[in-house]
């Protein structure tokens, strides 16, 4: 039989280990005192959690759980101290690290991997489960997403009577879910005007039935496979949406606004974040607060004053010229970057990278299904880089894009001064990273004192 260890014994080894691997400048600083408590005691993740005077809250979701979770720590942490993995740890050992740092805190919100989910869940024993949506990413780690739902559905299953389910109705995936739990806070939006004309894009995942297999008729199609579906054989449809966006203005690359209509309730909400995809954002984060106890007014004030989380449509100031860093990490998110960039100012110069690590996914196949015709179509030249930049030339060539303005420079560093060359002063550069890419160009950036430093780890 494992003994239980003291936590205030197991706290003070694990955090001086930490420190020490800070203070030696080594990766990981973030995840390694988790790591090692896991090793220790793995009783020791669900001790902690039961600490918290008001339990936990998780989120996940494929695309904007940061986000997500920022924009809900931004809501809530007026009213609550929280224990937030705030640098995007979302593993069992950054969950645990948080844990350990968690002093004082009295309510957990935790960001988490998909395939980490059920197990992190199993150990917090959260009070509300939020899940934003499910689309295709890293094949290699994952599988096909319907792997990962049917793992989600297991622990929706398993979730006591008592606990909150947050779900995006208008991922087909996740709005089924409702018939498991027709208590669900259901969130998604409800305005046409900005669905996608002639339906979802080509590279789309849940295009049919998740009950009989048939095609859904997308009455609107927002992002990728979200929307408004409806299947004519079997009769499985959205579900009613808790709360809704509607009546919604992008301003293209400054931010966006929208209705949000709760039951009895409306307020509109003005974010300093661009893009329809950062409206479903907030309307999760909406949603996870409102179940959390927030008010309408505490949630619209949250919202308001959120920005941009690290990577993430984040500006960043150097040199007399901002860098306008924007994630990429699968079909669904790069699709909405560079819809978002197009439908807003479009840049003339752009610097992609791409990187094959762990974190990233090993198959880089999924840049073939990437849109990036219409960002190349105003581009007067395109720097590519990181480990797989000859890929990513290739893919432009043949996206038809002149081989004569891509400079494929593989090292990162030298890629983004070669951009701030080419970027006029008072000009913005716009950089497109992979998952790795984005915290290597990132702690380069804060190397140079332009931006905050974080002890991030793979996610």
């Amino acid at each position: 039989m494992r003994v239980q260890l003291p936590l205030p014994a197991l706290s003070a080894a694990t955090r001086a280990a930490g420190a020490l691997s800070r203070l030696a400048g080594a990766g990981g600083g973030t995840t390694l005192p988790g790591k090692l408590l896991w090793k220790l005691d793995p009783s020791a993740v669900s001790r902690l959690a039961r600490r918290l005077p008001q339990g936990s809250a998780v989120l996940s979701a494929t695309n904007g759980k940061t986000t997500t979770a920022a924009m809900t720590a931004e809501i809530l942490g007026r009213r609550v101290r929280l224990a937030h993995n705030r640098s995007g740890a979302n593993l069992v050992s950054g969950v645990a690290s948080t844990l350990l740092a968690a002093d004082g805190a009295e309510l957990g919100l935790f960001e988490v991997d998909e395939a980490a989910l059920p197990q992190v869940s199993s150990l917090v024993q959260p009070r509300v489960v939020c899940l934003g949506n499910l689309f295709r990413d890293q094949l290699d780690r994952y599988g096909e997403l319907e792997l990962i739902a049917d793992r989600w559905r297991g622990l929706v299953r398993a979730l006591p009577a008592d606990a909150t389910l947050v779900v995006n109705g208008d991922d087909p995936q996740l709005g089924d879910l409702v018939a498991e739990r027709p208590d669900a806070v259901v969130f998604g939006i409800d305005d046409p005007r900005h669905a996608r004309r002639g339906g979802p894009q080509h590279a789309a995942d849940s295009t049919h039935c998740v009950r009989c297999g048939a095609p859904y008729v997308f009455h609107a199609a927002y992002v990728g496979h979200l929307g408004d579906y409806e299947c004519t054989r079997c009769g499985h449809r959205r579900p009613a949406l808790t709360l809704s966006a509607a009546a919604i203005e992008l301003s293209g690359l400054h931010g966006a606004s929208f209705d949000l209509r709760a039951p009895g309730a409306k307020r509109r909400v003005t974010l300093r974040v661009l893009g329809l995809y950062n409206v479903y954002n907030a309307m999760a984060a909406a949603a996870l607060a409102r179940a959390l106890g927030a008010s309408l007014d505490e949630i619209v004030s949250g919202l308001e004053r959120f920005d941009a989380a690290f990577g993430r449509f984040e500006r960043i100031e150097m040199n007399g010229r901002a860098l306008l860093m924007l994630l990429i990490k699968n079909p669904a998110g790069a699709n909405e970057a560079v819809g978002t960039l197009v439908a807003g100012e479009a840049p003339t110069l752009a610097v992609v990278a791409l990187n094959d690590a762990i974190a990233d996914g090993k198959d880089i196949s999924w840049i073939w299904d990437v849109d990036f015709e219409p960002l190349l179509d105003g581009l007067d030249r395109v720097i590519v880089t990181g480990d797989r930049a000859a890929e990513l030339a290739l893919r432009f060539k043949y996206a038809g894009f002149d081989p004569q303005r891509i400079e494929v420079v593989p090292e990162l560093e030298r890629a983004l001064d070669r951009g701030l060359e080419l970027t006029s002063e008072g000009g913005e550069l716009v950089v497109l990273p992979t998952y790795t890419a984005m915290l290597s160009l990132r702690r380069i950036v804060s190397k140079r004192g332009h931006v905050a430093p974080y002890w991030e780890r793979a996610a």
